[in-house]
């Protein structure tokens, strides 16, 4: 699918709605960052996306630049561990593009691995990523934050509301970014600044998805989520317009998930899902009221 065809948001927002405005994404060139971006890029504003590797972040930002005629997009080398590298980051950015409006800090590492074979420099690997990473980020755009009145978005995720086997390393690192964000909503309240999370359930067709599941067990991961689907990357964007828009001026020091409900199955039992809440009758083989087998619904 080209750039030109690919749904990044839905068709209910006004055009326009963020013309002269600039985002500045970390982890900018992956699916749900570089689909963030690409929304806000279709309703107006300019930006400018970091990554690691310098080829792909380069490529992604001239590929995003299509999608708007007079659009300018940024492809900035940058490794968010290294604060220096984002000060100059966010200097270029407002050299070339005018201003800084929005942050959204969405540079992540993840991978499976049980305690017993995660070593402390791989947990450490990913809190630096995630949270130093992230703090770094908003660090850097501070100052012109403040000058705009500015909104910051951090990409969270679910997993640490329940205990997520093979993700200490990531629950860890995501309950510290929405407490950061809590944080910064009052610190930065004062100056106009608002500070969000969205926190994404399962999005099909991400590298994150592609990398942490199984083909095979593709349906059961559907059948699992209440809304009985996966999510899609524009949905996402969906809610990072809203909260970037006016709409979301009086929205700070919140989590917005965008999971159709799958969290609220994170650590569900072993029955069948959705028969055993679809169905009437008798569920084999469970144990109800008083010891009784074959329970009823």
């Amino acid at each position: 699918m080209s750039a030109a065809t690919k749904k990044y948001k839905s068709p209910i927002w006004a055009p326009g709605i963020f013309e002269g405005k600039v985002v500045l994404c970390t982890g900018g060139a992956g699916s749900i960052c570089s689909t963030q971006v690409a929304a806000l890029i279709q309703l107006g504003a300019n930006a400018s996306i970091i990554g690691r590797r310098k080829d792909v972040t380069e490529a992604k930002a001239a590929e995003l630049q299509t999608l708007r005629s007079g659009s300018r997009v940024l492809g900035i080398s940058a490794d968010v561990r290294d604060y220096t590298m984002l000060v100059a980051a966010v200097e270029r950015t407002v050299e070339e593009l005018g201003r800084l409006d929005y942050v959204i800090c969405g540079a992540a590492g993840n991978f499976l691995a049980t305690v017993d074979n995660l070593s402390a420099n791989a947990f450490k690997a990913v809190i630096d990523i995630d949270v130093l990473g992230s703090y770094n980020t908003v660090k850097a755009s501070l100052e012109e934050l403040k000058k705009t009145r500015g909104k910051i978005i951090f990409v969270s995720a679910t997993l640490h509301y329940t205990g997520t086997p093979f993700q200490a390393h990531v629950s860890a690192a995501k309950a510290a970014i929405d407490a950061l964000s809590g944080v910064l909503c009052v610190e930065l309240g004062p100056y106009g600044i608002t500070s969000n999370c969205i926190a994404p359930g399962p999005i099909a067709g991400t590298e994150g998805l592609a990398r942490l599941s199984r083909p095979e067990i593709a349906n059961e991961a559907q059948r699992a989520v209440p809304i009985q689907r996966l999510g899609h990357v524009h949905e996402i964007a969906d809610a990072t317009i809203y909260l970037l828009s006016p709409a979301g001026d009086w929205v700070s020091g919140d989590v917005i998930v965008v999971d159709g409900g799958a969290w609220h199955r994170q650590g569900a039992s072993a029955l069948p899902y959705p028969e055993s809440v679809t169905r009437k009758g008798v569920v084999e083989g469970v144990k109800g009221m008083k010891g009784a087998k074959d329970s009823k619904l």
